[in-house]
């Protein structure tokens, strides 16, 4: 029992908005194809494939993530209790569990076409190399954007067998989307961070982090109604992009970097948005 109790603090299974935050842009590109393509049956198992697969893929990289990161976790208030890092399992369990996770994952990935699985294998340098980026860039919560939402185009092209303009440009929707909440999640470490020399967007826009956000926010959903601008109307689709958008507001609003609890939370509010945004697509 004991075990199983570290494994899902390891996992973050007890945390679920990460791989909630994972599947979202899953669903969307679901949701996106199942417009064109209108096979129900399809769309609801691979719905739960990708669901699937975000939890076992999350769990995998929050593993693989504590094993690079060990050394500064340790340091850090909200993450030195983390079970590799208080040497609560050893590294290699640890590793022996990340392989069954992606040996799983690769069981769900080639239930798709060879399109997807390529997609899928090529997510994998996103997912291992995502670690590495906060010790040499600013801008690891842009190279979380790119990673966090690639299943966005998997699950498109998983119904359609081919990539679009279109989804590219939701893609590119996302990435902003999760550069705001990202960089709102790590204003929580900013002053650990800053003295153990980890770099991350929220440090570099320190004494603006409401307008880098906000910027981030419009981005995406300027691209968004230009994706959707022809289904916009007086319909329950426009009414859920209406709910992302004003989530989004809500969560600008309410953050602050002197208040770590308020940074959370509306961090977690972005549950609610990926959920508000598919079934605004889901009812285009």
């Amino acid at each position: 029992m004991e075990h199983l109790k570290i494994f899902i603090n390891l996992t973050r299974l007890n945390k679920p908005i990460g791989f909630l935050l994972l599947f979202w842009p899953c669903s969307w590109g679901l949701a996106y194809a199942y417009n064109l393509d209108g096979n129900l049956n399809i769309f609801f198992y691979y719905l739960f494939l990708f669901l699937l697969g975000s939890i076992l893929m999350r769990s995998a990289g929050c593993i693989f993530n504590d094993i690079v990161d060990k050394d500064f976790d340790k340091q850090v208030q909200r993450t030195k209790n983390r079970p590799i890092a208080n040497e609560k399992i050893s590294i290699k369990t640890s590793a022996i569990y990340i392989i069954l996770l992606c040996l799983l994952s690769f069981l769900i990935l080639i239930q798709f076409n060879l399109k997807t699985i390529f997609l899928g294998l090529g997510s994998m340098l996103f997912a291992f190399s995502y670690p590495f980026m906060k010790r040499i860039t600013y801008w690891p919560q842009l190279f979380l954007g790119l990673t966090f939402n690639w299943g966005m185009i998997m699950a498109y092209t998983a119904m359609l067998d081919q990539v679009s303009l279109q989804i590219v440009i939701f893609y590119l929707a996302a990435i902003f989307w999760t550069l705001g909440y990202d960089t709102i999640y790590g204003v929580q470490d900013i002053a650990d961070d800053e003295i153990i020399g980890i770099k991350s967007a929220a440090i570099k826009f320190k004494e603006n982090l409401k307008v880098f956000v906000f910027v981030c926010y419009l981005i995406a959903i300027l691209l968004i109604i230009y994706l959707f601008n022809k289904d916009i109307g007086l319909n329950l689709s426009t009414f859920f992009i209406l709910m992302f958008i004003l989530s989004l507001i809500y969560q600008i609003k309410i953050f602050s970097k002197d208040n770590h609890f308020n940074c959370l939370k509306a961090f977690k509010l972005n549950n609610y948005s990926g959920f508000f945004m598919f079934l605004s697509i889901l009812l285009v």
